[in-house]
């Protein structure tokens, strides 16, 4: 005899599997939660609060001079301060030269190349001018109030750190999502609508309408 099962006891069995889930994906990103909600909150009101955001102190600044060869190009200079001079060089910018005023003639502004690595704790940067024989290169030391402030924007921590704040965010639209359906669960769609559920979709379309306008 072919017996099914009542489709209550299907809707309990799922309602415990989110609510597992929920309970599990909250542990692993609550760390995230509180570290990206602080650094976010320093970030955000570093203006109004006058919070402070950490320090950068400079280690060194030496001009090198620079062989004919990798004054080529911005790829080429990169090259060379990466591989003879050790020093790390993750993102490259050319600037082009732009048009100004020196006492009241016209004159063109030379472009600039700026190159930039490290890590978020310690970051190296040079800057090149398109035709000098030198190129300007720090070292800076971020404290760790500012070294946690870059991580929160993804600068200087590697492939690890971006995989694992991927997680942590994924982690978050599946915590929203098994929220949203657990606090559902026994609830009409009209009183989804007319709830705080509702109340947080109009503020977000609002408040970001007016942020983009």
């Amino acid at each position: 005899m072919d017996l099914k099962i009542p489709s209550t006891v299907r809707k309990a069995h799922a309602h415990r599997l989110i609510r597992q889930l929920h309970l599990w994906i909250g542990a692993w990103g609550a760390l995230a939660a509180i570290l990206f909600g602080f650094t976010g909150f320093v970030q955000n009101h570093r203006a109004l609060l006058k919070l402070p955001q950490g320090d950068t102190t400079e280690l060194s600044k030496i001009e090198i001079e620079v062989p004919e060869a990798a004054r080529a190009t911005p790829e080429a200079l990169r090259d060379w301060l990466r591989d003879t001079q050790h020093v790390p060089v993750d993102s490259v910018r050319a600037q082009p030269g732009r048009p100004g005023e020196l006492n009241g003639q016209k004159v063109r502004q030379p472009g600039r190349w700026m190159l930039s690595g490290g890590n978020a704790r310690v970051t190296w940067s040079a800057e090149y001018t398109p035709g000098n024989e030198t190129v300007e290169v720090r070292n800076s030391e971020q404290s760790p109030l500012a070294t946690m402030l870059r991580l929160h924007k993804g600068v200087g921590g590697g492939i690890a750190w971006i995989l694992l704040t991927d997680s942590f965010a994924l982690a978050m639209l599946a915590l929203g999502i098994t929220g949203l359906l657990l606090w559902a669960r026994g609830r009409s769609a009209k009183q989804v609508v007319f709830s705080a559920v509702g109340a947080a979709v109009l503020v977000v379309l609002v408040v970001g309408g007016m942020a983009v306008a």
